[in-house]
């Protein structure tokens, strides 16, 4: 819909007396808080509002059980000034509009004219600004700001998600006594119910299971051994609560009070000393706590966390490993501990940390296939294990026979992997990869002409991978670089006319790409790159 057409619909929907509202409230929002927008929509979706209000006569409507349905755009917008005519339309047909706010939405021009012709279409139905990021004169769209008939500037009232604000719970609330027409009371003193009723549950549950969980360590232990006892008992604590409570504590929203638990359970594993006299049982049990502590920690960013997990569970999978050397199990586990030490060491740049750990993990997968060669699992972990020693010696600018060696080796263990599984996307994509790596490889080293060729290897795969799922953009932006890898090489060689077909290829893709999500700043990077990199692109439509 063109600015001429906006101001037709407005001027013909202004008349709301009619109420045609399919929809509860429609999410406005840019496509970089995909994920939020969504989280938020499922939730709204599946409130329940409470039974005393149901069937009331609010400014917006009779109340029912449940909020939906609820509008959420999921497709990208096409390379135009234009609302899509099914967001057009839903516009049209919702009771009220829910206006996610953030540095990208105030920068996003679908934002501001789905706002303008909201307003424009129903001046007598509410905007709901919902603040997930940055500051109101940063996140807020200039459209819900803009003044009034009267010329004077709107201040929305906004539910603020942010944890210095409102909060998430909160929030949300706002949200639905304003998509509602209820007073926000109502809905905070029921979730304050609903929320200990839950709790309350879950507690009773807890406790009635630690009382069972108790009394069958007291018929299991034995009685001449009190410090085994005890100690059993507290590790079989420590794993209920890092992992039965904390996916039942999920449901509340309460992970919070693990974090304690956390410090706790890595300062009691701390303390224990010589693993050799611990019983396997509890090995195992300190192993699996340790790891999934560690890798909760690099989720969320938290490498210096994540590194002292790691080594201590390193600790505890080579005491296991020690005692039973050619347990496949127990080479696995360990197997883990060298590569997620070794990778966060990589991510923080200490790369002669990280060497060590990768060549370890190396020969422990060599090990793996070693007991059981027609195992593909192992045969993978060994690709695994082979490549990151190839992206290593890429990174240190290495000795070149070294990196070579390392790269083909890689390649040759995943094509191993990939022809005894063929219908794997996933080890495909992994093909692709290192046939990349050992093109770097081969360039660092001056053989371009080899490079070349192992780079159309790689874009053969991903030609095929793009035509089995088109839609997948992380298969369109491998498929974009392979092709600018290649003009690239083509062009060292001085084959220009073949260069410069490659490299509008990749223009062409990229643009698409940036057409169709405008916000996304690593495709408008990569456009750039290839415009700079081949002026005469940057000409072409």
């Amino acid at each position: 819909m063109g600015h001429e057409q906006i101001g037709l619909s407005a001027s013909h929907g202004t008349a709301s007396s009619g109420r045609d509202e399919r929809y509860r409230a429609f999410i406005s929002y840019s496509h970089v808080d995909e994920h939020a927008a969504a989280r938020l929509h499922r939730w709204l979706e599946s409130y329940r509002l409470p039974r005393t209000v149901v069937g009331r006569s609010t400014a917006r409507g009779e109340i029912g059980r449940k909020l939906s349905p609820i509008f959420r755009d999921r497709t990208e917008f096409p390379a135009s000034g234009d609302l899509h005519e099914e967001v057009t339309s839903a516009l049209s047909a919702s009771a009220c509009l829910v206006v996610l706010c953030s540095p990208a939405a105030r920068a996003s021009r679908w934002v501001n004219q789905e706002i303008a012709l909201f307003r424009s279409l129903h001046p007598d139905r509410p905007i709901l600004a919902a603040l997930i990021d940055g500051e109101p004169a940063d996140a807020f769209p200039p459209a819900l700001t803009q003044p009034g008939p009267n010329g004077v500037v709107r201040e929305p009232i906004a539910a603020d998600f942010r944890r210095r604000g409102d909060g998430a719970r909160l929030a949300r609330l706002k949200i639905v006594a304003g998509i509602a027409g209820l007073a926000l009371d109502e809905l905070v003193q029921r979730d304050a119910q609903r929320q200990l009723h839950r709790v309350a549950a879950i507690t009773i549950a807890s406790l009635a299971l630690a009382v069972l969980l108790l009394t069958m360590l007291i018929f299991a232990i034995n009685a001449r051994n009190e410090a085994d006892r005890q100690r059993q008992q507290a590790e079989g604590l420590i794993e209920f609560m890092l992992t039965d409570l904390r996916s039942r504590l999920q449901g509340v929203g309460r992970l919070d009070i693990l974090g304690s638990v956390n410090e706790r359970a890595l300062a009691y594993y701390g303390e224990q000393g010589d693993l050799t006299l611990l019983p396997s049982e509890s090995l195992e049990r300190r192993a699996r706590v340790l790891h999934a502590m560690g890798e909760d920690d690099h989720r969320r960013g938290d490498l210096a966390g994540a590194i002292a997990k790691f080594r201590e569970a390193q600790r505890v999978t080579g005491t296991l490993l020690a005692a039973i050397p050619n347990d496949p199990p127990r080479i696995y586990a360990h197997a883990q501990s060298e590569f997620w030490l070794g990778y966060t060491d990589f991510l923080r740049h200490q790369l002669a940390a990280a060497q060590p750990h990768f060549e370890q993990y190396l020969q422990l997968a060599l090990q793996l296939t070693t007991i059981d060669p027609n195992n593909v699992a192992y045969q993978r972990e060994v690709g695994y294990a082979e490549g990151n020693l190839c992206s290593l010696n890429l990174v240190r600018s290495a000795d070149a026979t070294a990196t070579l060696r390392s790269c083909r080796a890689a390649l040759e263990t995943m094509r191993d992997v990939a022809a005894a599984s063929p219908r794997d996307l996933g080890v495909q994509l992994d093909l692709a990869n290192r046939y990349a790596w050992l093109a770097d490889a081969l360039k660092a080293g001056g053989r371009d002409d080899q490079a070349l060729d192992q780079r159309r290897r790689q874009a053969a795969i991903l030609d095929k991978l793009v035509a089995a799922d088109p839609k997948n953009a992380s298969y369109r932006q491998d498929w974009i670089l392979s092709r600018y890898a290649i003009a690239t090489s083509l062009r060292d060689l001085g084959e220009m006319s073949a260069s410069l077909r490659s490299a509008r290829e990749a223009r062409a893709a990229i643009s698409q790409l940036t057409a169709a999500d405008p916000d996304n700043v690593d495709w408008h990077r990569w456009r750039s790159r290839i415009e700079k990199t081949f002026p005469q692109t940057a000409k072409e439509n």
